[in-house]
């Protein structure tokens, strides 16, 4: 490890330990888990994990960050949150993260404010400050701090100190919200929802470890369907032909019509190449 991310590494204990006090918003991805393992070091039972509980995110996901907070000691509190009930999400606006984020962190800040915690903290890095991130807007308008960002710490160096920390999540591949999946202006419905995350559970299954399932749905009153499009990383190619009958065969057992291959491969962002800069 370089000297320049050890002090950064410092830097983050210190901006923890001035804080006194914090609820961290806990996905179990890389960042999040790294932030919390850090303010728990600091702030032990000061630092509490905040996780929410909704169909935009795999039941796994939730499952993994209970199982880290239980062997970890840390104090944890799932959030239920129905994000159909948000006024203006399930109809899919390109705002959507910005809806979705405001709704969910003011819940945050509720549950920080009944625990007595200073604050409430939330995992976005420098790499976050690229692309379309509306839910950035959210944060800052509710006053969320963002101790990676405002520590300089980009997703290579968390890997790197994450991996330094002993954290099984250095290399585990990034992941989105579900709602990420969909076309803006598509309405997500639990139904396909589900589908999404039994297809991507598919994949994880056959070995790919970073993967997407694109949703898109087409037609009319009188002929409909649904395509799955598959994003890999290009090496993946290959590995996709070798199991497509199964693929094939699962994913419209799942539900969906038809089922591709982006030859382009798997990218972050991929909904947002088709809003007008």
């Amino acid at each position: 490890m370089t000297k320049e991310l050890k002090e950064k590494h410092e830097v983050l204990k210190k901006y923890f330990a001035e804080l006194g006090s914090a609820a961290i918003a806990f996905s179990s991805g890389v960042d999040s888990t790294f932030m919390l393992k850090v303010a728990h070091d600091v702030l032990g039972d000061k630092a509490v994990a905040l996780t929410a509980k909704s169909r935009f995110f795999p039941a796994r996901e939730k499952d993994e960050a209970e199982e880290f907070c239980q062997r970890e000691g840390i104090v944890h509190r799932i959030i239920e949150i129905d994000e159909s009930a948000i006024p203006g999400v399930k109809e899919n606006p390109k705002n959507r993260c910005y809806l979705c984020k405001k709704a969910l962190f003011e819940r945050f800040l509720e549950t920080a404010k009944e625990l007595n915690l200073a604050c409430v903290c939330e995992g976005s890095n420098m790499d976050d400050n690229g692309d379309y991130r509306p839910g950035l807007k959210a944060i800052a308008e509710l006053g969320i701090k963002s101790p990676l960002r405002e520590c300089n710490l980009w997703k290579s160096e968390i890997r790197e100190l994450s991996k330094e920390l002993g954290l099984a999540t250095w290399n585990k591949p990034s992941f989105a919200c579900l709602a990420s999946r969909f076309v803006y202006g598509e309405e997500i419905t639990p139904e396909k929802l589900a589908m999404v995350e039994r297809a991507e559970q598919v994949l994880l299954g056959l070995g790919f470890v970073q993967e997407r399932i694109r949703i898109h749905s087409f037609g009319n009153d009188e002929t409909s369907g649904v395509l799955a499009r598959i994003e890999v990383v290009r090496q993946d190619f290959e590995k996709v032909i070798g199991h497509k009958d199964k693929i094939v065969s699962l994913l419209k057992e799942i539900g969906f019509s038809y089922v591709s291959l982006d030859l382009e491969g798997y990218r972050t962002g991929s909904m947002n190449e088709t809003l007008k800069k």
